[in-house]
């Protein structure tokens, strides 16, 4: 589970008590609720991580983003919210997110034709 100090908050918000039952993105202009039991896996590293559902995937960028990983591999993630265009560029230190986005998953046809 990754720490981080009072002073240093997360990006993100997570339940600690328990797994949750989905993860709410909030964009700008739109919001997304994506159930948990649809999660199929998350990658990356302290730059971008990417959580992938079987009907869209969910890309944060940023830094320190490995405690982001570990807190979706944990089911601990309950929020995630796009930055406003000021906080992006805004002096932070710790963990944080300047780019948000989703996009539906690449769907394969195997039928064929």
């Amino acid at each position: 589970m990754g720490m981080i100090s009072a002073g240093e908050p997360k990006a993100w918000i997570t339940n600690l008590d328990r797994h949750t039952l989905g993860l709410k993105v909030v964009l700008l202009k739109e919001v997304f609720v994506l159930p948990r039991n649809q999660f199929l896996y998350a990658q990356g590293g302290d730059d971008e991580v990417r959580a992938v559902f079987t009907t869209h995937d969910v890309v944060a960028k940023g830094c320190g983003l490995a405690s982001l990983l570990s807190d979706l591999a944990a089911q601990q993630v309950t929020r995630l919210k796009e930055p406003a265009r000021a906080e992006r560029f805004a002096h932070a230190t710790g963990a944080r997110i300047t780019e948000l986005y989703v996009r539906k998953a690449e769907q394969t046809d195997d039928s064929g034709s």
